[in-house]
């Protein structure tokens, strides 16, 4: 179950780099002035979503798995439905993530930089409460 464990934690890990850089991304193309310097950053940002995408399933899987084995303390821990929980708004700030790509390879992105520059601190609440919850288990 340790390898388990480690590999659900290794994922997640490569995924947060991704959702960490992604945004950032996003912003540089949101304040870019030149074409070019836009279309090569949507580029990067279509190769990243689509690189850590898999991350983010392969995490959800690992996770899945490691719960299953002790699935009646898991489901009856409120630590552990605060977990799932924020897992969930995660995976939708990660969707939401693969629309603004999207957005920005269709040339119809109107974001500003500012608001990109918000957006990019969300995923590190989420991870300082997620780590919080698995070690501290408050509840």
């Amino acid at each position: 179950m340790l390898w388990t464990q480690a590999f659900h934690v290794i994922f997640m890990v490569s995924w947060f780099a991704g959702i960490f850089y992604l945004p950032r991304i996003l912003v540089y193309y949101a304040a870019a002035d030149h074409p070019e310097t836009k279309a090569t950053l949507a580029i990067m940002a279509r190769k990243l979503y689509r690189f850590v995408t898999p991350f983010m399933l392969l995490t959800i899987g690992f996770g899945v798995w490691r719960l299953s084995a002790q699935a009646d303390y898991y489901l009856s821990s409120g630590w552990m439905h605060a977990k799932l929980a924020c897992v969930a708004v995660l995976v939708a700030y990660h969707i939401q993530c693969g629309i603004y790509v999207r957005r920005v390879m269709a040339g119809e992105d109107n974001k500003t930089h500012v608001f990109y520059r918000f957006f990019n601190e969300v995923p590190v609440l989420f991870l300082f409460a997620i780590v919080l919850l698995v070690y501290i288990r408050p509840f």
